[in-house]
């Protein structure tokens, strides 16, 4: 799973060499976006895009083409992830717990 980074490109991709793997409206979600995509051995970089007005309004997370799947693999296991523990919070919340349940009626 690992891709090894060449000497000459001093541990980062360049710009050219990369592929957008997607945008997101959110720049701290991009952070964290990048943080897993490293720690699972995927070289990734943040870019601001920016439009003809010189406006900063997506940010594009993006990685080394030959990369792509499984970045892509990566950022979905992670939703998935996430929607579950949301979904199971979310339940827990719903859950009318009384003490006087547990208590023996002996």
């Amino acid at each position: 799973m690992s891709k090894a980074m060449n000497n000459n490109e001093e541990g980062q991709a360049k710009v050219k060499d990369l592929v957008v793997l997607t945008f997101l409206a959110d720049a701290d979600q991009a952070k964290e976006y990048e943080t897993l995509l490293k720690l699972n051995d995927i070289p990734a970089m943040v870019k601001e895009h920016v439009d003809a007005q010189g406006h900063s309004n997506d940010v594009a997370i993006m990685v080394p083409e030959d990369c792509l799947d499984e970045a892509h693999v990566v950022i979905e296991s992670q939703d998935a992830y996430d929607d579950f523990y949301d979904y199971a919070l979310e339940d827990e919340d719903d859950i009318d717990f009384d003490p006087d349940d547990l208590e023996d009626e002996y």
